[in-house]
């Protein structure tokens, strides 16, 4: 085994979408970085769905953006087709999606990462880790190098132990076409790490030329939807339409007669599947009374025929696929390019990272993405990020950067990562935030922006846009309060006619165009969902200053909860393996009473022999320590 002679702050395994985000935020911070990954030829390769964006990740990809990170740039230099999703419902839940050409995606992350100074990129695959006093210190390679760091981050992706099948064929591999990642495995084990299995899979690739556009419904992009705050109004690739369609009665026909033949029905797979993005097979059966499905066919690229068949993720062996692939009407004589397929691989078990996505048992050690057990590129990339910072921010000395649930959807994933068991692959929804019209898609720089800023991944000319910004919506929503106007014989202030349904804060422009300020766009727009909204906000802000209290109360990491005398034992289990950091933490962890809370803070200020923080205090630990 050679030792390369140069050491590094950071070391980052995998060139997945959360890889490439930790390794140039660490970079970027000034902690010289390498990241490894077993071919240069794939990173931020786009091995399922080729888009970003969507319900809740839209919004994610946006947080990205707001902290420093870079796929947001990426998909709006690549993209080919976009769209704001739930754009009839209220603000909170609008989301922007865009189809991304693949290989320029990849190509582009690739180039930023190349250019990124403080990084290096290197080929080769980590088999070992060299832990000393419970601290990691160096990796080794299946090419026989020894590379040394204070803090190294996994981002494996579904490469530990991965094994794919189709039908009942099945065999080792990180993804179609990719080698796995066997040793790693055995060495986190060996340091005491629980590991478990879960399972993805992805849907056939058919030729467009095979495709009958005419029997589907056309589903155009739309204009003006961007995902940068950086980098708006730039040129853009040729865009493009995805189509929809939909399975047949024969279709369920045909998978139900061979449904013996998948592997997640005859127990080949052991891997857990997402509920919330289910295989084909699962939807016709445990959705029976539904007589069809849903697909979109997505093209993967402007320069190649692959469409990606949106939908009918699969298991079953080929000859079923090209079965039931030919009984939808569009896709009768569809050639199958690439076919579906399973796979299942290994994933940290739940309760050994803290929420700065450090590990528990061997400290430099970050993990980022699926090998968490989340599901997605958006929750992948967010989690990179938050690991590069972090990772750089430890060997500077620092503390970390945490996200508060009231503060992102980065957090809310996160803090659900730390607090609560997976049973199943996660996956970010609106639904999963308890204060979502704070966390909306277009103010995640109003929100975040200044954690960039103190990290040193926003410089000062973003950040002063972003105060600008600020100041002037509040300057602006101050003064129309104070503005009035008589219709009808009475008075009216201006935000009180703003907030007419049937006004919008351009139609105030027009009519009286001496009084309402045109700040552009963006900001004219955050001005009237501030005004609009402003009781639900408020609301919304009481309920948050309402829980801060329990959010203030820290954790010692040594405390003992086998010595707290009335701890149920579920109790006293679940805290020592989750070692929450704040009892809000410990409170929304499954299996925690609200009995076991008041022990465990009757505890706490024994210990302390100090009163707990008073409730009426509003600014809770996350919002008080950005990155310290």
């Amino acid at each position: 085994m050679w030792k390369y002679p140069d050491h590094y702050d950071v070391i980052v395994m995998g060139g997945g979408h959360a890889g490439c985000e930790a390794a140039l935020a660490s970079a970027r911070m000034g902690a010289p970085t390498l990241l490894l990954t077993m071919n240069l030829d794939t990173i931020a390769k786009m091995s399922c769905n080729p888009a970003v964006g969507g319900i809740a990740k839209g919004h994610m990809v946006r947080e990205i953006d707001a902290l420093g990170g870079e796929m947001a740039k990426v998909i709006d230099c690549t993209g080919i087709q976009y769209r704001m999703l739930n754009s009839t419902k209220g603000p909170a839940v609008w989301a922007p999606r865009a189809q991304a050409d693949k290989w320029a995606y990849q190509i582009e992350m690739k180039h930023r990462l190349e250019l990124c100074s403080g990084l290096e990129i290197k080929q080769g695959t980590i088999e070992d880790l060299v832990i000393e006093n419970d601290r990691i210190v160096a990796v080794s390679t299946k090419e026989g190098i020894f590379y040394t760091c204070s803090s190294l981050i996994l981002s494996s992706g579904t490469f530990l132990r991965g094994l794919l099948h189709i039908g009942e064929t099945n065999y080792s591999g990180g993804r179609a076409g990719d080698q796995p990642s066997v040793g790693l495995s055995a060495s986190l084990e060996k340091y005491g790490l629980k590991l478990g299995r879960l399972k993805t899979g992805t849907p056939p690739r058919v030729n467009k030329r095979s495709i009958d556009y005419t029997v589907t419904e056309e589903q155009p992009g739309e204009e003006g939807v961007w995902f940068s705050y950086d980098e708006p109004e730039r040129p853009r690739l040729p865009q493009v339409s995805c189509h929809i369609t939909y399975t047949t009665e024969e279709t369920k026909q045909i998978i139900l007669s061979n449904i013996h033949r998948s592997p997640m029905y005859s127990g080949k797979i052991s891997g857990i599947g997402p509920r919330y993005c289910p295989s084909i097979e699962d939807k016709v059966v445990r959705f029976s009374d539904k007589e069809r499905h849903q697909i979109f066919l997505e093209p993967e690229g402007l320069n190649t025929q692959e469409v990606y068949v949106n939908g009918v993720s699969s298991s079953l062996p080929f000859d079923v696929q090209l079965k039931f692939i030919h009984s939808i009407p569009a896709l009768r004589n569809a050639q199958i390019m690439r076919p579906a397929y399973a796979i299942e691989y290994d994933y940290v078990v739940s309760g050994q990272i803290s929420s700065s996505l450090e590990c528990k048992q061997i400290e430099g050690l970050f993990l980022a993405g699926q090998i968490n057990g989340t599901s997605g590129y958006e929750e992948a990339a967010a989690q990179g990020l938050m690991a590069g910072i972090n990772a750089a921010n430890k060997v500077m000395g620092k503390g970390p950067l945490i996200l508060g649930r009231s503060e992102a959807y980065i957090g809310v994933m996160i803090d659900d990562l730390v607090t609560k068991g997976l049973d199943e692959p996660y996956r970010m929804f609106t639904s999963r935030a308890e204060h979502r019209l704070l966390l909306r898609q277009d103010n995640a720089d109003l929100r975040l922006r200044k954690y960039g800023y103190e990290a040193g991944l926003i410089d000062s000319a973003r950040y002063q846009r972003v105060c600008d910004k600020q100041s002037a919506i509040d300057q602006e929503c101050l003064r129309l309060g104070k503005i009035y106007k008589q219709i009808g014989g009475k008075g009216y202030t201006m935000i009180q006619l703003l907030c007419r349904p049937e006004n919008t804060y351009d139609s105030l422009l027009a009519d009286y165009p001496d009084t309402v300020v045109d700040y552009g766009k963006e900001i004219n727009f955050q001005i009237e969902l501030t005004l609009k909204y402003a009781g639900y906000i408020e609301r919304q802000m009481g309920e948050v200053a309402k829980l801060d209290h329990v959010e203030q109360i820290l954790i010692p990491q040594d405390f003992d909860y086998q010595a707290v005398a009335g701890l149920r034992n579920e109790a006293r289990q679940k805290l020592a393996k989750h070692s929450p950091r704040t009892v809000g933490q410990a409170q929304r962890i499954s299996g925690v009473s609200p009995a076991d809370l008041s022990i465990l803070m009757i505890a706490l200020m024994r210990r302390d022999k100090e009163p707990l923080p008073n409730s009426s205090k509003s600014c809770s630990v996350e919002a008080d320590e950005p990155s310290s």
